[in-house]
């Protein structure tokens, strides 16, 4: 009788923690686009690399590396993008274009959001 009882109240405990932790990772999933801008690293492009990877369970993220030259010094950014049906990730970029990314700094890593290519 307890048995009964017990095991649906368990099962169903379990069940709503498990749906609450999926939509915040999905919310931190969605979050990843969004980066403050709080600085700007200009150079030219000299290497593009571009992988997939798994974020949390079905969902993946995009991440499109550049390796960026300006005065002798060598700056790798990142751009994280949340892969969503629909959406196109091919890359903009093209070894020795000039762009200016704008981003922040975390953990020794620069992640940026937006792009400008500089005309000259």
């Amino acid at each position: 009788m307890v048995t009964a009882i017990v095991i649906p109240i368990i099962i169903i405990y379990f069940y709503i923690i498990s749906k609450r932790e999926l939509r915040t990772h999905t919310e931190q999933w969605l979050a990843l686009e969004k980066v403050y801008e709080e600085a700007i690293v200009t150079g030219k492009v000299q290497h593009i690399s571009m992988r997939k990877e798994r974020y949390y369970y079905h969902r993946y993220v995009h991440i499109l590396e550049l390796t960026l030259i300006n005065n002798h010094t060598t700056t790798v950014v990142t751009k994280i993008t949340p892969i969503v049906k629909g959406k196109d990730l091919s890359s903009d970029f093209q070894l020795g274009d000039e762009v200016s990314v704008y981003g922040n700094w975390k953990e020794g890593n620069f992640r940026f959001g937006r792009y400008e290519s500089i005309q000259k």
